[in-house]
């Protein structure tokens, strides 16, 4: 099990912009630089990211914004936007058990339950996590670097 590396890599760009968004043109290929991607996943990234309402992209002068504060973005809405989990289910069951095994025929009855509260228990804990703490941890990380 593994959540998709869009998910921080889509952190990654919404915290940019939010850093130098005020200063700089942030674009596809000044977030690529700062992710160390290419640029066309980046764009496909902003694609989500507009589509969930979190980012404007701008036409013309070009570059991005963000459409609400970071303190108001959670860990859950970049995490949901970027769609890191096919088919809303973190685990993927193995799908021919046998059933004429008793651990096959009754696998599903013990863990399913149990894996939708570990789902539903992570993203709780997403939910409650935004974007501004995880910048206010970087720059504490940063003020004591500097």
């Amino acid at each position: 099990m593994q959540i998709s590396s869009r998910f921080t890599m889509a952190v990654h760009t919404l915290l940019c912009i939010d850093y130098f968004g005020k200063t700089e043109k942030v674009t596809s290929d000044f977030i690529a630089a700062s992710v160390g991607t290419n640029p066309v996943i980046i764009r496909k990234l902003l694609i989500q990211l507009k589509a969930a309402g979190l980012i404007q992209v701008k036409r013309g002068t070009g570059g991005t914004a963000l459409e609400k504060p970071i303190a108001d973005i959670s860990l859950y809405d970049v995490y949901h936007a970027v769609d890191c989990v096919g088919g809303d289910s973190l685990f993927h069951f193995h799908e021919h058990p046998c059933p004429q095994c008793p651990v096959g025929k009754t696998i599903h009855a013990g863990l399913d339950d149990r894996l939708h509260q570990v789902q539903d228990a992570m993203e709780d804990k997403m939910r409650s996590i935004s974007l501004a703490d995880v910048a206010g941890t970087m720059r504490d990380v940063f003020a004591k670097q500097g």
